[in-house]
């Protein structure tokens, strides 16, 4: 009777860890055990399942597979890691030696015909043949990743980090144009947990504008969200939920120039100002939802 353990100890799906956005990168004395600081690259999450005969699952954020939309990627993890090997990482693709999202979009045949490369970049590993590591701390499982990939190449590899918070500082203002999106801060002693997480902390570059104060949403006097138009004409409510200071201060400013409730289609049920207010907002670059964190009213007037 063969008693060998089973190969594969993590199928797909599995629901994945997710970081909480954060406005500044963390100090490393700012959690037990410190953090790692690692890019936050503009491409497709997928977490890679290595199967048996070297199938390979590339789960997308919606659990779809894409591997067939990435097959050279699909095949050199069949082809070059052991099945049972369970990766979270990114697709990334690149032009002109910048990271590329919408050359993502494209089909895999117009990317080949475009002679545009694709990446698989892992910043975790999930487990390893016969062993699920996901309650493994962070700084083993890291070690572990590099073990897996530590004679593989090229369109395989692993996130570049750092524990050094001068040099994340660095990479966070000096790689911006090579289209890196930001730093991830993870706690070193971290498991993997599916969710979100203060263990995990984004820190994405973010432009502040001005906006129109269009509406706002729940109790004119303690509004949740504002309704926002950007300069370039899109309509977003505001994103996360108003701080108590902040809810204080525009029920204050907007008290005499509310109408009455109406249905805005995509929004929900808002109040419309009459005499709209100029606001600040920040949007964090690169996201390709439109979205806004509300800083503050620009005017009363």
């Amino acid at each position: 009777m063969d008693e060998r353990p089973p190969t594969i100890a993590l199928r797909p799906p599995v629901d994945v860890m997710r970081p909480r956005p954060v406005d500044e990168i963390p100090d490393q004395g700012s959690t037990p055990g410190g953090f790692q600081y690692t890019l936050k690259l503009d491409g497709f999450r997928a977490v890679a399942f290595v199967l048996d005969g070297g199938r390979v699952f590339l789960q997308s954020r919606s659990r779809r597979d894409l591997a067939r939309e990435f097959p050279e990627i699909a095949t050199e993890l069949g082809r070059r890691l052991a099945p049972g090997t369970v990766l979270d990482g990114e697709l990334c693709a690149y032009r002109d030696g910048k990271l590329s999202f919408t050359d993502l979009l494209k089909p895999a045949a117009e990317r080949q015909r475009l002679a545009v490369p694709v990446s698989y970049i892992a910043f975790d590993v999930l487990a390893v043949p016969g062993r699920d590591v996901r309650t493994r701390p962070l700084h083993e499982r890291w070690s572990l990743l590099g073990e897996v990939l530590a004679t593989v190449g090229p369109p395989l590899q692993r996130v570049l980090a750092t524990e050094d918070r001068a040099t994340a500082d660095l990479w966070f203002h000096e790689l911006r144009g090579a289209g890196v999106e930001g730093i991830v801060a993870k706690a070193l002693d971290s498991p993997y947990r599916p969710g979100t997480t203060w263990s995990w902390r984004k820190i994405r570059h973010a432009d502040t504008r001005d906006g129109v104060l269009l509406g706002v949403f729940g109790r004119p006097e303690r509004p949740q969200a504002l309704l926002v138009e950007l300069p370039d004409g899109q309509v977003v409510r505001t994103s996360p939920r108003l701080t108590a200071a902040q809810s204080y201060e525009v029920g204050r400013l907007v008290g005499g120039r509310l109408g009455e409730q109406v249905e805005r289609e995509g929004h929900g049920p808002v109040r419309p100002l009459i005499e709209p207010l100029l606001v600040e907002v920040r949007q964090p670059a690169g996201r390709r939802e439109p979205t806004a964190r509300f800083v503050r009213v620009r005017s009363e007037g």
